[in-house]
Order: structure tokens, then C-alpha cells, then sequence
């Protein structure tokens, strides 16, 4: 893994400002980049993740799944969750072979039934993992929260093809750099809506008691800007998992 992130870092030094360029040389970068044995979504896909980590083939609470919005049940004011990302910070922007991820300094938080959930990383997929009624949305981004005692959150927001998106514009020009964001700027305007349920990480380990909550709103990012992410991952995201006997909670 370092080894992939110094080679992206050199071809960064090789090309200059313009965010076409830039972005040009970063997907030839990964295109060339040599992966040990680990598990991907092609040759070591999901249908194989069983072998990096048996919880990925025999968990019973598995991420990401089909919401069915009529089969939800009213949220418990157990898991109601408030938010708190409006942080100016600097972040690392990179690709780390399964998807864009950024890694903010300082960052903001949620707060789930009185505990705080730090915001550790956000990351990207080329089309979204969660379905709501079987629709798959244009791209979704997981919002990554950790507590003190190392348990996880994580916040999803579908995004739909529309208006250019500011902060997304930010991320597409600083791959393999550090940039001035707001994590804020992530989320949609309606916050007060959304799905919860109890999953797991959609990548290996696959580990599992993480608290899922799956924003109703959708943010915008314009076709050209799709383009561009789905230049590097078109297909990184892990098929809909069996709800098994969970509910599925909405607000």
C-alpha cells in the first residue's frame, strides 16, 4: 500500500497545474500500479472476500443492503443521531487502490445516543453500494465516524447527476495532495431524514455492530465530474447483502 502511494506521488510531481492534466496522470498512474495478492473487485472480488476475511462470507449483518422503504420501522430515539462536521481543515487526498479517500486533520463529529463518533475518512464509489426499492444511485460517499471505545458510524449520501458539486470539484483537483475543505459540504441540506440500521464495513474485514445511517437527501455532482470519478472506480462497490432478521429504521 505505501508503495502505491509513492508511486502516485512521484507521477504528481510530473505533471503540472491543469486539473485535466492532472487528473489524466493520476488514472494512468493507477492504471499501471502492480497490486499484491488482496482482495479487489475484479480477480479477488467479492464473491472471494471469504478468503481475506471469513466474516465477509458468514456474517448475518452484512453491508450494504436493499432498503425497502415500506418495510421500515419507526426510528427508536435511541438512534437518533445529530451532526457536527462544519470544520475548516486540511485533508489528504488519495487513491488507495479501492477508492478516492480523504483524511481530514481536524474533523467534525455526530453524536449517536449521547456518544461522540469522530470523523476519520470519507471515501467514494463509482455507483452507489446501498439501494433504496432497488435503485442504484449515480455515486455514494460513506462518512466514516469513530468512538472512543474504536466503534464505527457510518454516514451514506446518494448522489444524482445535477449541479457541479463545489467540494467535489475540490477533491477531483487535489488527487495525491493535502487541500483546505469543510467536511460539511459533503451533506445534503436535509439532515433530518434518514434510514438507520446495524451492518458492517462493505470492504474487508467486513467487520461488523457498525451503525449505518443512510441520509434521505441526495447532494448533486455534475456528469462531467461522474466522469471523471468512474475514470478511476467504475465498479468498486460490494453487492446488496441478505437483511437476514435486522430492521431497517426511518425517520
Amino acid at each position: 500500500m505505501n508503495r502505491f502511494i509513492v508511486s502516485v506521488a512521484f507521477t504528481l510531481l510530473l505533471v503540472g497545474n491543469a486539473a485535466a492534466q492532472n487528473a489524466d496522470a493520476l488514472l494512468e498512474a493507477h492504471k499501471q500500479v502492480s497490486h499484491e495478492a488482496h482482495w479487489d473487485y475484479a480477480e479477488h472480488g467479492p464473491q472471494h472476500w471469504g478468503d481475506f476475511s471469513h466474516i465477509c462470507e458468514s456474517g448475518k449483518a452484512q453491508s450494504p443492503i436493499n432498503i425497502v422503504p415500506t418495510q421500515s420501522v419507526e426510528l427508536s430515539t435511541l438512534y437518533e443521531v445529530s451532526f457536527a462536521e462544519d470544520v475548516h481543515t486540511n485533508a489528504k487526498i488519495f487513491d488507495n487502490g479501492h477508492s478516492i479517500i480523504v483524511t481530514p486533520s481536524n474533523s467534525g463529529k455526530i453524536t449517536l445516543h449521547g456518544k461522540e463518533y469522530k470523523l476519520i475518512q470519507f471515501h467514494f464509489h463509482g455507483k452507489s453500494e446501498h439501494t433504496v426499492d432497488g435503485r442504484q444511485y449515480d455515486m455514494e460517499a460513506h462518512m466514516v465516524h469513530q468512538a472512543d471505545d474504536q466503534t464505527l458510524a457510518v454516514v451514506a449520501i446518494m448522489f444524482e447527476v445535477g449541479e457541479k458539486n463545489a467540494l467535489i470539484q475540490t477533491i477531483i483537483d487535489n488527487i495525491g495532495k493535502t487541500a483546505n475543505i469543510d467536511p460539511q459540504d459533503l451533506l445534503p441540506k436535509d439532515l433530518s431524514h434518514y434510514y438507520h440500521y446495524t451492518g458492517s464495513l462493505t470492504t474487508p474485514p467486513c467487520t461488523e455492530n457498525v451503525q449505518w445511517y443512510i441520509l434521505k437527501d441526495t447532494d448533486s455532482i455534475s456528469s462531467a465530474q461522474l466522469k471523471i470519478f468512474r475514470k478511476f472506480y467504475l465498479d468498486n462497490e460490494r453487492p446488496v447483502q441478505s437483511i437476514n432478521s435486522r430492521h431497517i429504521e426511518s425517520k
